[in-house]
């Protein structure tokens, strides 16, 4: 598939410790998303795109790299619940629910707060996807930048499953990136996505995380 004219950079390639990361590396990764730019990383489910949050021009660049539409759910990769509170509205029996699941491989959908930006949201339920990854990789990047990452699964239009390896990665998205964290294979299984602005919740996509953790049966799927 041709890359659009406006993807004109070309990625750093930076192989990433996956258990002990490079504080240099994990510096210049943050760097590149304050500075506007898109990352691939690896996750403790696949590999994810991932940039600033208010940065629109990034975030229509990973539209265009998944080729999704408004109603896509993005993803805000939170460090903890207490950033996860600060962009999505959680009762008391959504807290404890995300308190016994992450860290780990799920995806939460759930109100977003005034802080989130609209552009973000799916554009007519206003809710926002939102995760906390059991990985040594984001978790520094996180911690970094000082803020989540906006993110969304490394899956190709027309693909049925998201990149894996570092290499290919770079062959088929090197212009249309600006930096690729290369941290080994990761996974080939999603995350699992919790649909938790519905009652009873939904699960909308079983993947990597267990749902026994969840209390939510399979027939509650959507």
């Amino acid at each position: 598939m041709p890359l659009p004219e406006a993807f004109c950079t070309v990625s750093q390639y930076l192989e990433i410790h996956p258990r002990n990361p490079q504080p240099r590396l994990i510096r210049l990764a943050v760097e590149v998303v304050r500075e506007g730019g898109v990352i691939a990383y690896p996750t403790d489910s696949c590999y994810a795109l991932g940039c600033q949050i208010g940065n629109k021009s990034a975030l229509e660049r990973v539209r265009r790299i998944r080729q999704t539409d408004r109603h896509h759910h993005f993803t805000l990769v939170c460090r903890d619940l207490t950033e996860v509170a600060r962009f999505a509205r959680l009762d008391t029996r959504q807290f404890r629910l995300l308190k016994a699941c992450t860290p780990g491989p799920y995806t939460f959908l759930l109100p977003a707060t005034r802080e989130t930006p609209r552009r973000l949201q799916h554009e007519r339920r206003r809710t926002i996807g939102i995760r906390v990854p059991d990985h040594p990789v984001p978790q520094m990047l996180l911690a970094e930048l000082g803020e989540p990452l906006m993110s969304s699964t490394l899956l190709l239009p027309g693909s049925s499953l998201p990149l894996t390896d570092g290499e290919e990665i770079r062959a088929r998205l090197d212009q249309a990136l600006d930096a690729i964290l290369d941290g080994g294979h990761c996974g080939i299984e999603p995350t699992t996505v919790v649909d938790l602005a519905v009652t009873p919740p939904a699960i909308v996509r079983a993947g990597k995380g267990s749902l026994s953790r969840l209390g939510v049966t399979a027939e509650a799927r959507v």
